[in-house]
């Protein structure tokens, strides 16, 4: 029996477009707008794209509505407004993107005195956005007529909404030739200048935040398109203009004029990341050298703020009150380090070694002792020295070398080069004097037992155990890793039997007992998979060979190898179709004698063969076309002991 619905039903919307005297808040007090709008109701679009609707729609996402209104139902209609404008309809694009009028009350937004209004901004940022999208040259014409434009966007970058508005006139403008006119254009407002002048201590700290990202993003985004167009592609002038060396240089002129504040001091540094390396501790890192001359005169700044941190008030921590916490600027600056050690720039390294930046450094490891942002800074640090690259190993990277060469401080090293001809690499060379200066000045190896044998004390005496203790684990493990085989081998066994004799006898007892122990412990399972039974009654049966685990995944990788060919490809096969692939299921089983045997030889050895025989009989059954095939559907008498010995077998 069928019965007949009429499920085609008429949209409310039609009805009241029906009346002549319908008004545009009517409609859009309907549930369903949005989605007869998107579904192309042609009446509907009609309806809206008439220039009094326009008109208002536009209105309705630049004008702050009345305060009177109930706080819910105030951005209602300025809401379902934006959704209008941007529901990427071509009627609603062209007439919003070819009438200058409509543009012009957009624009005047941005002429209002701050700040604005939060969600409005994003309101008009989502319109304008998605215009420069759909109706690309009509509104890049239009904007770049307006000789105030990015300083209104910039008035207001306080509001993330223009942050974004920037990013997609950089990033969604198509074809290419028009997006360079568009960073040209950019480029010539002097866009990422006036950016990094708002990072400055006297700024407001979200225009400073807003600003910092805007550049951070800029750098990702151009990248990105670089590596995604072809080679003769023209350079992008924005990015190449964050790349100069006086840019960075003025960038980092602002961050330590006057009063120094740690949200100049964060924001400014997360621009320096992205300009200078390719963040990421197994990446390589791309250095230009100009870029490293604009930073090293400014090490001696971000040494100070190490010792000297923007003022921060106590603060309670689960482990008690820290009188004077670290602070994100300090961590930024053990960020930055991190970084330039990786760079192996010679004159980097010598600096950071006269200043001593390394054990201030390790300082901090040890007072903050629950910062694992921190340790994790310090570690990279120690890594990116222990680990250096040797100089067959290691690409030119083309850095500028410091004016003055500084000396070898391996003697034998300078003694060998000297009687084989070879010049000692000034890299390599500070380099090392780097290495002396980790085990030496920092003394890492007596800091590394100092540390460690009072972690035991606290503990013993019932105290927790220290929150850097994993970071200095690893460490540790780094120096005898670089002990056994490493770049600086030689260098650090050296500088280990120069260590005093109890220093050093302390060490061998702690890498022999200690560290080997902690080691143990660390990497022992977790939980044991010994004795362990799985739930299924199927694990009553005996295997062949239950102590061959290797074996049995072995042949299990071959039984979905089989199935993957031959079901995948030919999934969704037709009636006609179906005995085709039966014939190819029993061909395949039927040759089982002939693919087995390979199978063992590749698998198997002589010793349990037979095994692998037994396992293939038991898992592999061939069918019997003889045997009458049971009606699933008929209806028998429910036997519970036939089923449980079926299920036992």
């Amino acid at each position: 029996m069928f019965w007949k619905f009429d499920l085609h039903t008429t949209s409310h919307i039609d009805q009241l477009l029906d009346r002549e005297d319908v008004t545009l808040r009517e409609l859009m007090e309907e549930d369903d707008v949005l989605q007869e709008c998107k579904a192309q109701n042609r009446r509907l679009l009609l309806f809206l794209s008439q220039d009094h609707c326009m008109q208002e729609l536009v209105s309705l996402i630049t004008t702050e509505p009345p305060a009177d209104l109930e706080e819910r139902s105030r951005f209602k209609f300025p809401n379902i407004a934006c959704e209008l404008l941007t529901s990427d309809v071509s009627i609603i694009n062209d007439k919003l993107g070819g009438d200058e009028s409509l543009l012009e009350m957009l624009y005047h937004f941005l002429e209002q005195d701050p700040p604005l209004n939060p969600l409005l901004a994003s309101f008009f940022s989502k319109t304008i956005g998605n215009l420069i999208a759909r109706k690309t040259e009509q509104v890049i014409t239009f904007l770049k007529k307006k000789e105030g434009f990015i300083g209104l966007v910039l008035k207001h970058i306080d509001a993330s909404a223009m942050m974004d508005l920037l990013l997609r006139l950089i990033s969604c403008v198509e074809p290419a030739p028009l997006r360079q006119e568009v960073l040209h254009w950019l480029n010539e407002e002097k866009l990422v200048q006036r950016l990094s002048e708002l990072i400055h201590t006297g700024k407001d700290e979200e225009r400073q935040s807003n600003a910092s990202q805007t550049l951070c993003d800029i750098i990702r985004l151009s990248r990105d398109q670089a590596n995604q167009m072809q080679e003769n592609v023209e350079a992008d002038p924005l990015l190449a203009v964050l790349e100069s060396q006086e840019s960075v240089a003025g960038l980092l002129k602002n961050l330590f004029e006057g009063e120094r504040s740690e949200a100049s001091i964060v924001n400014g540094t997360q621009v320096v990341f992205p300009v200078n390396f390719l963040i990421g501790y197994e990446r390589s890192y791309t250095v230009n050298s100009s870029i490293l001359n604009a930073i090293e005169p400014h090490l001696k700044d971000f040494q100070q703020l190490l010792l000297d941190p923007p003022k921060k008030s106590a603060i309670l921590t689960t482990v008690g009150v820290l009188e004077q916490p670290l602070g994100n600027a300090r961590l930024h600056v053990a960020r930055l380090v991190a970084a330039l050690l990786q760079t192996n720039a010679p004159s980097i390294c010598q600096e950071l070694c006269n200043l001593a930046t390394m054990d201030l450094l390790l300082d901090l490891f040890f007072k903050y002792s629950w910062n694992n942002f921190l340790h994790f800074q310090v570690e990279l640090c120690v890594a990116a020295i222990l680990n250096h690259p040797s100089s067959e190993e290691r690409p030119s990277p083309g850095l500028q070398n410091h004016d003055g060469k500084p000396a070898a401080s391996n003697p034998e090293a300078q003694g060998e080069a000297v009687e084989t001809g070879r010049t000692i690499d000034p890299q390599t060379s500070i380099h090392n004097a780097l290495v002396a200066h980790l085990f030496q000045k920092c003394r890492l190896v007596q800091r590394i037992l100092d540390a460690w044998e009072e972690n035991d004390r606290i503990q013993v005496e019932g105290g927790t155990r220290r929150g850097n203790m994993g970071h200095l684990t690893r460490i540790a493990n780094m120096v005898v890793q670089n002990l056994e085989k490493g770049p600086v081998q030689a260098q650090i066994t050296d500088l280990i039997k120069e260590l005093p004799e109890d220093c050093r006898g302390r060490w061998e007892s702690f890498v022999d007992e200690t560290l080997r122990e902690t080691n143990r412990r660390n990497t022992v399972e977790l939980v044991s998979t010994h004795n362990m039974h799985s739930s299924s009654e199927d694990d009553d049966m005996e295997s062949p060979f239950p102590n061959d685990l290797s074996l049995q995944q072995a042949f299990s990788d071959y039984q979905i190898q089989q199935m993957t060919a031959n079901f995948v490809d030919q999934f969704g096969f037709n009636d006609e179709e179906f005995n085709e692939h039966d014939d190819n299921i029993n061909a395949l089983l039927a040759n089982h004698h002939i693919i087995f045997p390979k199978l063992k030889r590749v698998f198997c050895t002589q010793a349990n063969a037979a095994a692998f025989e037994a396992c293939c009989k038991e898992r592999i059954r061939q069918f019997d076309d003889a045997e009458e095939e049971e009606d699933i559907w008929e209806e028998k008498e429910i036997n519970y002991a036939t089923q449980a010995k079926s299920r036992t077998r």
